[in-house]
């Protein structure tokens, strides 16, 4: 281990599809804040996706405190000069735990995209070994590629999504959510098609997506992370016109229940015995350790 390994500690995703139980159980948010350091946590709740932040703030400041927490905070952030102000990126700098709320990702990306706050969440990411947690538009917002809007139609249907730039703590993925429950799978076949550079990640509702960069992942929760690769597939969406639907071959559907587990061949001998070949890419990419942009 190099001595810049040494002194830098990469923290946790926890990605989050939407609903996630707040109330009795809470499973997913139990892991959070045991991935955030437990009762010696410092979470800081940012609610800059919600036109409601008093209100969701109330949701988790109750969820999180029923937890143990008792070092938890608000960052209600209304301006581009809030997120490049040093007071708020101070306590970016301080927490154990950030965690991104539901409501609109492009919102969330217009107030802290780029800023200083956005810089010392992949610093507390990538060097202290900070959680960052994000549920419905903060888990879409956790991607380079994010899905920004678009239908849910039953059938793929050639620009009706549309991308934009995300937070980037992951690359070469898009991530959709409530994914089950709104039937978004044509939605996700839709961005792969049009951009097979990408490997689509669906996530259900009150489950998540647990991302150890550099180790495995791991689902938790009640229902199922989707993952659609179309890197090998063959398609005509180049050839025809807006609102058509795509012809799809061999593209690659991969489904993994709460429960499912896996860790990169490197960090055991026995951790990659019977994977998949199309899996191991999967988690060796979304694993990978990013620079500090």
């Amino acid at each position: 281990m190099s001595d810049t390994d040494k002194q830098q500690q990469y923290g946790h995703l926890v990605i989050i599809g939407g609903h996630e139980d707040r109330k009795r159980e809470m499973e997913i948010l139990t892991r959070f804040v045991e991935l955030s350091g437990g009762a010696d946590a410092n979470i800081v709740v940012l609610t800059a996706a919600s036109t409601i932040p008093d209100d969701m703030w109330s949701i988790y400041d109750e969820a999180f405190g029923n937890l143990g927490v008792t070092r938890r905070s608000h960052l209600e952030l209304t301006s581009r000069q809030d997120a490049n102000s040093e007071e708020f990126v101070r306590q970016i700098d301080e927490a154990t735990g950030i965690f991104m709320t539901g409501g609109d990702q492009k919102r969330l990306l217009a107030l802290i995209g780029g800023s200083a706050l956005d810089a010392a969440m992949h610093v507390a990411l990538k060097t202290r070994g900070a959680t960052i947690g994000g549920t419905s538009a903060g888990a879409s917002a956790m991607s380079g590629h994010m899905l920004a809007q678009g239908r849910a139609e039953t059938l793929p249907e050639k620009g009706s999504v549309s991308l934009g730039a995300g937070l980037g703590f992951l690359h070469r993925v898009v991530i959709d959510q409530h994914f089950s429950e709104r039937q978004r799978l044509s939605r996700l076949l839709t961005v792969v098609a049009q951009n097979p550079y990408l490997q689509g990640i669906g996530i259900d509702e009150d489950t998540a997506l647990v991302v150890a960069p550099g180790r495995g992942i791991e689902v938790l929760g009640a229902g199922a992370v989707t993952i659609v690769d179309g890197r090998t597939m063959i398609t005509n969406v180049a050839d025809i016109k807006d609102r058509d639907t795509p012809e799809l071959i061999d593209v690659r559907l991969h489904l993994l229940p709460a429960g499912s587990s896996y860790q990169l061949p490197s960090v055991s001998h026995e951790a990659g015995k019977g994977l998949p070949p199309p899996l191991l890419d999967f988690l060796e990419n979304v694993t990978k350790r990013n620079p500090i942009q």
